[in-house]
């Protein structure tokens, strides 16, 4: 089977993070967010995954020669000169996916975290026929977003944008598996699946909704990339237990690299990871954060729902809150208040930042 990822654009929401690296590869939970894609497909007996890219290429492509090896996996890059929307890529790597057997393909948002039940997916495709299967999630509040209206067996059958009563709440998941039929609906133009595809099949009855099971979540900005780390925590805890740190320094779910250096008397979690290479100094208090790999914290300072870039230094008796966001190589000097700051990269900060949303360039 193959698969492809619409990795997409410069991935805005998430800087300044995705200004050293492009999104795919920010790290979530200490492996790169593709890579828990990428785990999950190859498991469900994917032999080749496409990514649909059109920002730093060549960055994509060394990583992605790794994760062959890796994962032994082919993996194949289908580079757009202009923004195709999230039905073009399918065009464009059409002669790819053409390729070889004839069997359904995968087609995933490059953002979305969760169990990944892709053997399920492709049981329920198989077994109501049709030319595409979505899955769903449901949501507390569905006015939010555009929701899925579909029968018992599952047919989709329409989809409605934003509603103010209630009529559905459930959701694309943004997680899919297509015939190769679809791709005689992919015109060689930019266009949306969701917006133009999908109602198209919905109305000729080809298209299936799956509820997806567990946890979900769009990772594509600071705050939603905090919950989903909270989520997939829970279900390491729930089904993988043993991944999780356990000492007297940590409470509640914590993931912690191997390498890292933890000092005495810290209070670590809940709903942490620690990358490789991290130095945590005595008396630190981390809670509801992610350090990537090689950022020190310094001694006696608080961390709490904040994202540190790599090789970054929190000095002492520092307070950093309020989803702030820490670029790569960036110096915050010792005693100093960050709540809600975005810092730019390779940034010395001198003076404290009080006020949420304040971005240092």
């Amino acid at each position: 089977m193959k698969a492809l990822i619409l990795v997409g654009g410069f991935g805005t929401r998430l800087r300044p993070l995705t200004l050293s690296t492009p999104k795919p590869l920010v790290e979530f939970a200490n492996k790169s967010i593709v890579c828990h894609q990428i785990e999950a497909l190859v498991g469900a007996g994917v032999t080749e995954v496409i990514l649909a890219i059109n920002y730093q290429p060549q960055v994509m492509i060394d990583a992605l020669q790794k994760f062959e090896k890796e994962y032994g996996i082919k993996i194949t890059c289908s580079q757009e000169t202009e923004p195709l929307g999230t039905a073009g890529p399918l065009g464009l790597a059409r002669d790819i996916i053409m390729s070889g057997p004839d069997e359904p393909f995968f087609v995933f948002n490059s953002d979305i975290i969760c169990d990944f039940p892709l053997l399920e997916l492709v049981k329920f495709h198989k077994a109501h026929g049709k030319e595409g299967t979505i899955m769903v999630t449901k949501v507390e509040e569905p006015s939010k977003y555009g929701v899925v209206i579909a029968k018992e067996s599952g047919e989709i059958q329409q989809f409605v944008e934003k509603p103010q009563e209630f009529v559905s709440n459930k959701i694309n998941a943004g997680l899919y598996l297509f015939n190769r039929s679809i791709l005689d609906r992919i015109e060689p133009r930019p266009m949306s699946l969701e917006k133009e595809v999908f109602p198209a099949m919905a109305r000729e009855q080809q298209l299936y909704s799956m509820l997806l099971p567990g946890y979900w979540m769009d990772v594509g900005q600071p705050k939603d990339f905090l919950t989903g780390m909270c989520m997939y925590l829970a279900s390491q805890r729930e089904k993988h237990p043993e991944r999780l740190a356990s000492g007297p320094v940590f409470y509640g779910d914590v993931l912690v690299d191997p390498s890292a250096q933890i000092g005495a008397g810290c209070v670590i979690g809940p709903n942490v990871t620690i990358g490789p290479n991290c130095v945590i100094e005595d008396g630190v208090r981390l809670s509801r954060s992610t350090l990537f790999e090689g950022v020190t914290v310094k001694s006696h300072s608080w961390v709490s729902s904040s994202i540190i870039g790599w090789h970054s230094k929190v000095g002492r008796w520092c307070r950093v809150e309020g989803v702030s966001v820490v670029g790569e190589d960036v110096q915050i000097n010792d005693e100093l208040y960050i709540n809600g700051g975005l810092i730019l990269p390779h940034k010395t900060i001198s003076s404290s930042i009080p006020e949420p949303g304040t971005i240092v360039m």
